[in-house]
């Protein structure tokens, strides 16, 4: 079994932290159908930043399956000290650290994966931050700063030594963003070189692929990101292949559409009748993939404007030929 501190995982697969993406709404249904971990936005080091909507949304874990990981990112060792507090304070199980953001707009500020080109101060945060709680601390980071520099096995080893509990890598550096294909190599190396329980990260989008992984990499788990997007099902299907074997069918056509309708209500009651409905359009193009027949559905559905006018367009998408094209 799988554990970071006092928790024992109920399965080796995590959804990854995705800003935009795994609000409390989408990790309520991921672990629902079988994720074993399920991690927060990130959410800002920056005191400033407490008060506003997006952050107080990132903190909310109400009706959440523990442990509750909660992801910050910054780059001041004594800022991140204190928003591991907070956040425990508001319920945080688990504090999680971003080193693995490429984003420019949080590269910028010297934190992400920008950090990982500085090693002294990766470790004044991991430290700082470790001695400031006492729930578990973990990781993520991405392989290095560039292809000529996959520094990952030496921050892995300064994370163990500052007392993390556990890794996650996407098998990319900052400098590749989310180009090309992720490379598994130097998560081997960190498996090899480190004691701490490592989730390799980076294009799993099956059962299959997360199996040659582990295998490949020798992880204890997986962590998968935007191969959830629309597929809310697959970490669990995911789970159940890793444990027998056996990969479960994704939901049917019609139990789909009935996942899409209930992850649009919960949008709606989470963010308010306006920002739900924006946030429900990027989530339902997600479901109705790229398919011909579901683009032009999509430029429909980007049209409403009311919530209800979304839901009744999801149940009419029941009675066309268009379910046929949902992702499978």
């Amino acid at each position: 079994m799988l554990s970071i501190g006092p928790y024992t995982l109920p399965n080796r697969v995590a959804l990854a932290p995705m800003a935009g993406v795994s609000d409390l709404p989408f990790r309520r249904l991921c672990s629902e159908f079988g994720a074993g971990l399920v991690v927060s936005e990130m959410i800002s080091a920056n005191p400033r930043l407490r008060d506003s909507a997006k952050t107080q949304w990132r903190s909310q874990h109400d009706g959440e399956i523990a442990p509750r990981s909660v992801q910050i990112a910054g780059s001041d060792p004594q800022e991140m000290a204190a928003a591991a507090q907070y956040n425990v304070a508001r319920g945080a199980q688990i504090i999680d650290i971003n080193m693995g953001c490429p984003a420019k707009k949080v590269c910028r500020k010297a934190a992400g994966s920008a950090l990982l080109a500085d090693e002294a101060l990766v470790e004044s945060i991991l430290r700082a931050v470790v001695a400031a709680v006492d729930v578990p601390v973990t990781l993520k980071i991405r392989t290095g700063s560039s292809p000529a520099r996959r520094n990952g096995p030496v921050i892995a080893r300064i994370a163990e030594d500052a007392g993390v509990a556990a890794l996650a890598v996407h098998g990319r550096t900052r400098a590749c963003a989310f180009g090309g294909q992720a490379e598994y190599d130097t998560i081997a190396r960190i498996v090899e070189g480190t004691s701490m329980p490592v989730f390799a990260n980076g294009d799993i989008d099956s059962p299959q692929k997360a199996a040659a992984v582990i295998a490949h990499t020798g992880a204890a788990g997986v962590m998968i990101g935007r191969a959830a997007q629309g597929r809310p099902w697959l970490c669990g299907q995911i789970a159940a292949h890793l444990e027998t074997g056996v990969t479960p069918a994704a939901p049917g056509h019609d139990a789909q559409l009935a996942i899409i309708h209930r992850h649009v209500a919960q949008l709606h009651r989470f963010y308010g009748d306006f920002m739900g409905v924006r946030i429900a359009r990027k989530h339902v193009g997600w479901y109705l993939g790229a398919g011909t027949g579901a683009l032009a559905q999509r430029k429909l559905f980007n049209r409403l404007a009311h919530p209800q006018e979304q839901l009744h367009f999801i149940l009419q998408l029941s009675q066309t030929e268009f379910n046929k094209e949902l992702a499978a």
